[in-house]
């Protein structure tokens, strides 16, 4: 995230806090940087003319006037109810927290009549899930950095018949799907692309290289087709009717991807 892109979000993240406030080391744990940069982009909020209170003593901190929102937010009840379902239909460890914080900064500037209604719809909905594993939350994060910063990985990685192998992969895509989440990768091992089950990687080290330029196929794991989230940040380019980020391709991923062989 860079600094513009930040304080944009330490004024959604104080905003949504409310009269609660957060504290310096509370917004530095949040967005992963140091508290003196915190106190840095809060000084320069404050210089642009947000308006910045802070409070003293025990639980204390930097509160914001919570009609103060850059850009402001306006969710009917019943886009409030569908993002709240669409966030509910995974739980997976990468996102968890901040699909929480997101769905936090949309209750935080609804009224609370809108709020009561969305409430209401929400209710009144009911999602068939099925339980599946979940990775290490901090391989799966060490594998997403990898992947967002286009690193190579080293992964200790569990075979379905209980082989143990140590590979060097360049990483695709994470993929989540109903019978777990998946890294696609070009594997240096095999030599090929291959389909790598998180779960059963048991260790994972980003190292200090780039990954090849090759293509990268779009994955097709079990069987199924995939959506690409990416599209639903550019509605503009979605013409009506239209799927949201559907996949076309036709191909598969045979058994031996499957289990990452």
């Amino acid at each position: 995230m860079n600094r513009i892109d930040r304080l944009y979000a330490v004024v959604e993240e104080l905003r949504a806090a409310g009269l609660r406030g957060r504290t310096a080391r509370q917004l530095a744990t949040h967005f992963e940087v140091s508290v003196r940069t915190i106190e840095r982009d809060l000084s320069a909020l404050g210089q642009a003319g947000v308006p910045l209170a802070t409070k003293q003593g025990r639980g204390g901190g930097f509160t914001i006037d919570r009609s103060m929102s850059l850009p402001p937010l306006n969710f009917t009840p019943r886009e409030a109810a569908a993002v709240a379902v669409a966030l509910s239909r995974t739980e997976h460890v990468l996102f968890r927290k901040d699909a929480r914080s997101a769905l936090q900064k949309i209750i935080a500037a609804m009224p609370e009549r809108a709020l009561a209604e969305a409430r209401s719809a929400a209710a009144k909905v009911r999602l068939l899930v099925q339980p599946v594993p979940d990775p290490d939350a901090e391989i799966a994060e060490t594998i997403w950095r990898a992947l967002r910063d286009n690193h190579v990985l080293r992964i200790h990685y569990i075979d379905v018949g209980g082989v143990e192998t140590v590979r060097e992969v360049e990483p695709q895509h994470v993929v989540v799907g109903p019978n777990g989440s998946y890294l696609t990768a070009w594997c240096h091992l095999r030599e090929d692309d291959r389909v790598f089950r998180m779960d059963r990687i048991t260790e994972a080290e980003r190292l200090p290289r780039l990954p090849h330029p090759r293509p990268v196929p779009e994955p097709v794991v079990d069987g199924h087709e995939t959506k690409l989230p990416a599209s639903a940040l550019r509605p503009e380019d979605l013409l009506p009717n239209s799927d949201i980020g559907l996949s076309r391709t036709t191909e598969t991923v045979d058994s031996a991807r499957y289990t990452g062989g």
